[in-house]
């Protein structure tokens, strides 16, 4: 049962916790890793030597036990924070507080009764314990039914149009249930960045006897009698059990043996590429953590002050802020350097805050990444893959699968969990 040798593909949350998991129980794994650092979508990177942000706005809720525990086991549990920032949505030009019940009461681009019909709503959501019932409806349909139209049109229409563009009133009630049920108002975050937790998985699964080859892209994956060959630009090598954790329609791209039947049902391309610019300012931006932008004609969907959630001083006095997007992988955006987004966002970010200059920026950084943002429409249940595929010895895992739940660290974790129980469960069946 043990002494397997594996080969994990990705070295994100899942990749990494799934690396370790295995490592300990005896198996001999190599991480391959096209990037230079692991972390996947939550790494990070230095704003200067020694002092890291992440690439991509992060922060984990109450509810994500289970990253919260691998922090706690991994020796970093002191270093977990709760603050309760503030969120604002900039509605009619005006940012309005709209993070708890009493919040949502004062919101005054809904009128009364349609406030009140949104909490009902939503507290319904949040002590509702399984979605199957809301399965088959669709997010835009339900709010406008339940909450009101003029309620979908400012709060969350807006939101599902930021996020998934023309597939807004397509996206599966499920998903937005979890959105709302898996929320907290304290956000947890890991004291000097993320990266921590994955340079730690990372050194432990060394440690383990494993190997992570990062900067290492894997060109092949193909099953050769009772072993399978992962293949990079550089060499081969051959392995017992071979895991993706990256997107399923990159994995079908790698391994040409998977069947066409299985490509035609688990092969989902729809997805959105993530986008942040980054920028270091000499003075705060606004008073809020996380402000999303219902106004129509902004080029971004979220401004998120990081340094109104974690102290400014623990990134030597700069005040960090994430301007986010989804956008379609062909999207001109995900391709422009961090000076011409810098030209295209801020007059727009001069818009909400009157009197911004760019002569506040000290520094800018600009990041994207395909395949962020699965389309979870009322189909896409039925399109998830299994754990285990048509090729023997080939399994996948991967953010695609944490469905009703959004893409996030704590669920690849979970995810990561669940999957070496499975492979533990078939070798001892």
């Amino acid at each position: 049962m043990t002494g397997r040798r594996v080969a994990v593909l990705g070295a994100g949350a899942l990749g990494l916790t799934v690396a370790h998991r295995m490592s300990q129980g005896g198996d001999r794994v190599t991480v391959y890793e096209r990037e230079a650092l692991p972390g996947g979508l939550a790494a990070g990177f230095e704003i200067e030597p020694g002092m890291w942000l992440e690439k991509f706005y992060h922060h984990i809720f109450r509810s994500d036990r289970s990253v919260a525990e691998l922090i706690g086991e991994l020796g970093l549990g002191d270093d977990l924070v709760w603050p309760r920032p503030r969120t604002v949505t900039l509605r009619g030009g005006r940012a309005c507080q709209l993070d708890s019940p009493m919040s949502l009461l004062r919101f005054e681009p809904l009128p009364l009764l349609d406030r009140l019909r949104m909490g009902a709503a939503l507290a319904y959501l949040r002590t509702l314990s399984d979605p199957a019932r809301l399965e088959g409806q669709t997010a835009a349909a339900w709010i406008s039914r339940r909450m009101g139209k003029r309620a979908y049109e400012i709060v969350w229409g807006p939101l599902l149009t930021a996020k998934f563009g023309a597939a807004a009133e397509e996206i599966a009630l499920p998903w937005f249930w979890a959105r709302v049920h898996d929320r907290s108002a304290e956000l947890g975050y890991l004291r000097g960045g993320f990266q921590r937790l994955y340079d730690r998985l990372a050194q432990h699964i060394r440690d383990s006897g494993g190997e992570l080859r990062l900067s290492t892209e894997v060109a092949e994956v193909r099953r050769t009698g009772a072993e399978l060959q992962v293949r990079t630009a550089h060499d081969e090598a051959s392995y017992d059990l071979v895991v993706s954790t990256l997107p399923t329609t990159i994995t079908c791209r790698l391994v040409p043996q998977l069947p066409d039947a299985y490509r035609e049902r688990h092969d989902w391309r729809r997805a959105s590429g993530a986008h942040c610019l980054i920028l270091a300012l000499d003075r705060p931006l606004t008073d809020a953590y996380w402000m999303n932008v219902n106004d129509p004609g902004y080029p971004f969907l979220a401004l998120v002050e990081h340094t109104n959630y974690m102290d400014a001083a623990d990134y030597g006095g700069r005040h960090l802020v994430y301007l986010g997007n989804y956008r379609p992988m062909d999207d001109p955006l995900l391709r422009m350097s961090p000076d011409e987004v810098v030209d295209l966002f801020t007059p727009h970010v001069a818009r909400i805050v009157p009197g911004f200059d760019r002569s506040w920026i000290t520094d800018r950084w600009a990041f994207s990444a395909p395949f962020a943002q699965p389309i979870v429409t009322t189909e896409y249940r039925h399109r998830i893959p299994p754990f285990d595929t048509p090729v023997r010895g080939l399994h996948v895992a991967n953010m695609f699968q944490v469905y009703p739940h959004d893409r996030g660290q704590n669920y690849s974790i979970e995810l990561a969990e669940r999957l070496v129980a499975h492979i533990r469960d078939g070798a001892a069946g």
